[in-house]
């Protein structure tokens, strides 16, 4: 008899064509259309012209920047889904991305270098996470009640970064407005939300197998070996940092983290062997398809990216917390 990993690892196939396709379509359109024969000879023979310039020099590393940006927010999505135990858990309706963001407009408010954005962006979703469980904390956790200080934190995140851009100098709003609600315009070097990625999702796959008990219970873990305040922990700072790293280089682009790891659970199980994985490659599959719709519904004009990935997280969101709370009557 098959393994029930067995069974569902060809799953994984289809989400990996889903992600080539879509860089495939973000790299063909745009102002100029390249046709995909000549976009495939390109890739491969860079011939000096106009096409192989926009494609080496923009599109791709973009694209590639987009795709890796979004497979983090859906591994850090799936991570916190894990912590608290609930499928509404995300960066950014929990107030993690509103933390790491307002440390990162602060940054920006005092000139600070841009190679502090990311160092800060890890302090601000650090320290929201841990407002979010001490506020939230108390004999035992209640998944409600980390969902309600959640929205809340947000809120005040939200208040607090009116705030610092109310004080920011009127040639900068502009830049950080645009940033705020998602920017994928000035990222241009993929191997840093690369690396990041990939060393992440190494360090969450040794803990799958401690995540799949934790899934279960604390206290089911527990009785299995496994310790949930060192898991805590390392959940803690790796979705912390994977946060921060998507946060400082393209703003607070929210829902990603929420509609990925959702989608794949209904589709490969819960199983994190292969949930975390494929919620990587759903990630960056919904970013690269939102940032070329961003790019190409208005153009020449652009909109900002997490506007379109709000549009498609609200409705989501709603969905999911009307069924718990029938479920739950």
């Amino acid at each position: 008899m098959r393994h029930p990993l067995e069974t569902r690892l060809p799953l994984l196939g289809l989400f990996l064509a889903a992600a080539l396709a879509a860089l495939g379509l973000a790299l063909t359109l745009g102002s100029v259309s390249i046709p995909p024969p000549e976009l495939w000879r390109l890739l491969w023979h860079d011939d000096g012209g106009i096409h192989a310039r926009i494609l080496h020099e923009l599109r791709l590393p973009r694209a590639l920047s987009a795709f890796f940006i979004g497979a983090l927010l859906g591994l850090a999505g799936a991570l916190m889904q894990v912590l608290l135990r609930n499928p509404l858990a995300d960066p950014y309706v929990l107030g993690v991305s509103g933390g790491a963001a307002t440390a990162v407009l602060a940054a920006m408010l005092v000139g600070s270098a841009p190679v502090w954005h990311a160092p800060a962006a890890f302090g601000g979703a650090l320290v929201s996470i841990l407002l979010l469980f001490a506020l939230a904390h108390r004999d035992r956790w209640n998944a409600v009640r980390l969902l309600l200080t959640g929205v809340v934190l947000a809120a005040g995140w939200s208040a607090l970064i009116g705030f610092l851009l109310s004080l920011a100098p009127g040639r900068r709003l502009p830049g950080m407005l645009f940033w705020l609600m998602g920017d994928l315009s000035d990222v241009l070097d993929p191997w840093l939300p690369g690396s990041i990625l990939l060393a992440g999702l190494l360090l969450a796959l040794a803990m799958a197998p401690a995540l799949n008990l934790a899934a279960r219970g604390a206290l089911r873990a527990q009785s299995l070996g496994v310790e949930m305040g060192s898991l805590r922990i390392r959940i803690y700072l790796l979705a912390s940092l994977l946060t921060a790293v998507a946060v400082s280089l393209a703003g607070a682009i929210g829902f990603v983290g929420l509609v990925a790891p959702h989608m794949v659970r209904l589709m490969v199980g819960a199983d994190h062997r292969l949930l975390l994985p494929a919620t990587a490659l759903a990630g960056g599959t919904l970013l690269s398809l939102a940032d070329t719709a961003a790019r190409t519904l208005v153009a020449p004009m652009e909109l900002p990216v997490g506007v379109l990935t709000a549009l498609l997280g609200v409705p989501l969101f709603l969905y999911l917390l009307n069924r718990r709370r029938g479920a739950g009557s």
